[in-house]
């Protein structure tokens, strides 16, 4: 163990009522927020932040354009090292891994990363899909609703070449829901079953509303440092102990193969560098903006083999009491999804592995494998976080 070993040691997430912010805030404002209450967490204060990392929602006027910027002259930061890389929903676990390597480097000593979004309040969110010029010039144009038409392809893909069914899929938002009823932050909690999800509307054939994650605000923030220095501020202590990236495509016809996520890539380079195997793993954070999302997710990771997935998350394996808890707050699915998800990830690993998620803990959870996707399963960013 190095002292210069990054870890995170503060976390924090908005309180949301009915999946709003409250009225009157910005995304600056609640960004500044939950910083303030993740580094008291960790027994810090803005004026020890020499990192900063952000990214904004795509279409985000003003502050999205340049986010680091922004967000620095809001607080009244002048970071010697900073990241905006925006890869979509996986940008914070890529951020994660960038900020350990500066850390470990010596670059930076307290990174912030933070994100916030009030897609909901500000009814921004469309299935209008991005301008249909380069890349995408051969599908906005011709009326693929983004991004839950790039999915509903992958989940077709999967049921005609594996037999996968409908019923597999909504196990997973109702393991997420499961999770949620333990949950008094979560948006979604009351009671839901196969049958409620097969009958919700058809959004995108096969995908069902109940297959599609919340519309909702949030802001999230976590806070990292070194080994070193986190023994001097006596704060609770959570080791990045491994790191992968990847990304294959940015429009949904040009994937390599539409049941094949990055994740194959970047989780077997971050359980690499960490040293551990599937084996090792207590806890699974897992990207859920649609529930086809997690089963090719689980898949490419490597938890079950190909076209084993619908039958890996049946059967409560993946709720509350089952061999593989994941998604412990309920995920994108029934917590909350303001836009980009995979600050909350994070946040919720850390809870788990500290042992302080409450009536949703996992006993004796000391590793956690968190998994950020992008775009239409276009990037992923895979952590290995375990307890001190």
């Amino acid at each position: 163990m190095s002292d210069r070993e990054a870890v995170i040691v503060g976390v924090a997430e908005a309180e949301l009522v009915e999946g709003r912010l409250p009225p009157g805030g910005t995304v600056l404002s609640d960004q500044a927020a939950v910083a303030a209450a993740a580094l008291a967490e960790g027994g810090l204060t803005l004026a020890d932040v020499d990192g900063l990392c952000t990214a904004a929602s795509w279409g985000v006027p003003g502050p999205g354009v340049m986010p680091t910027l922004a967000l620095a002259e809001y607080l009244g930061l002048a970071p010697r090292w900073f990241d905006s890389t925006n890869v979509g929903g996986s940008s914070f676990e890529v951020h994660v891994g960038h900020a350990a390597r500066a850390i470990e480097a010596g670059d930076c000593e307290v990174v912030l990363i933070v994100y916030a979004s009030r897609q909901r309040s500000q009814r921004s969110r469309t299935l209008a899909g991005r301008a249909g010029v380069l890349n995408l010039q051969f599908e906005s144009p011709y009326g693929l609703p983004s991004p839950v038409g790039a999915y509903a392809l992958a989940a077709q893909r999967h049921m005609h070449q594996y037999g996968t069914t409908s019923e597999q899929l909504a196990e997973i938002a109702v393991a997420a829901r499961a999770w949620a009823r333990l949950n008094p932050a979560a948006t979604r909690r009351e009671p839901l079953s196969v049958a409620d999800v097969l009958a919700s509307p058809w959004v995108c054939e096969p995908l069902h509303v109940l297959d599609c994650c919340l519309v909702t605000d949030g802001a999230g923030a976590v806070v990292m440092t070194s080994a070193a220095h986190a023994r001097t501020l006596g704060a609770p202590a959570v080791f990045v102990r491994g790191f992968g990236e990847a990304e294959t495509h940015l429009s949904i016809a040009a994937m390599p193969d539409l049941t094949v996520t990055p994740a194959a890539t970047s989780a077997r380079r971050a359980l690499d560098v960490a040293g551990l195997s599937l084996d090792d793993v207590d806890v699974a954070e897992i990207y859920d903006s649609f529930t086809i999302t997690v089963l090719l997710t689980l898949e490419s990771i490597g938890f079950c083999g190909p076209g084993e997935g619908g039958a890996f998350v049946s059967r409560g394996r993946i709720a509350p009491g089952g061999a593989m808890p994941m998604n412990t707050n309920g995920g994108g699915l029934s917590f909350a999804h303001p836009g980009m998800y995979g600050i909350f990830l994070l946040v919720e690993a850390v809870r788990q592995l500290r042992g302080s998620a409450g009536e949703r803990q996992v006993d004796g959870a000391r590793v956690a494998l968190v998994n950020g996707t992008g775009g239409v399963l276009s990037s992923t960013g895979t952590c290995l976080l375990c307890a001190a």
